[in-house]
């Protein structure tokens, strides 16, 4: 669903369960930095406010959005997390670079999705300007931080009510 019919940041709490024994790991492009600050601030303090443990949020940073696919195969498999978190943002310039990152950074972060069966969770956002960025990093469109980690304690939840 399109952000601009759904703000970001609303979901139903009762829906979440307690992060309280949960690791993560979040890797963030340095690209973009002032939206992917923003985005990692929405992200680490949802993680917060369920019960996560500020010692059990690992935060790296790589370059750019298109190394965030390494980045986030490094802390799984070097770092004891449930989940990688990654957030970057492209945004859409006068060339085809813009199709390149988006489209290599998807299919890298859903191959680690399989290959490790863990959940890395796709935060990246991919606007055609800064506004639509802005708007989606805590502004009229909430922040897509708060809801990579909402789905990463959702998924760890998933994962652990299977074993």
């Amino acid at each position: 669903m399109a952000t601009s019919l759904k703000n970001l940041s609303d979901y139903n709490i009762k829906s979440v369960e307690n992060a309280q024994n949960m690791k993560f790991g979040i890797v963030l492009a340095e690209w973009n930095t002032e939206i992917t600050e923003a985005l990692y601030n929405g992200a680490f303090n949802t993680l917060i406010k369920h019960g996560a443990k500020e010692e059990n949020i690992v935060k790296k940073y790589v370059p750019g959005t298109f190394e965030l696919t390494l980045g986030a195969q490094l802390i799984a498999e070097n770092i004891d997390v449930d989940a990688v978190i990654v957030l970057g943002c492209v945004i859409q310039g006068e060339t085809r670079h813009f199709d390149f990152i988006c489209h290599g950074v998807t299919q890298g972060i859903t191959d680690l999705n399989i290959k490790y069966k863990l959940p890395f969770i796709f935060g990246v956002l991919t606007t055609e300007n800064q506004q639509q960025a802005l708007d989606r990093a805590g502004g009229k469109h909430g922040n897509k931080g708060d809801e990579a980690a909402i789905t990463a304690i959702k998924m760890v939840s998933l994962k652990n009510s299977l074993k």
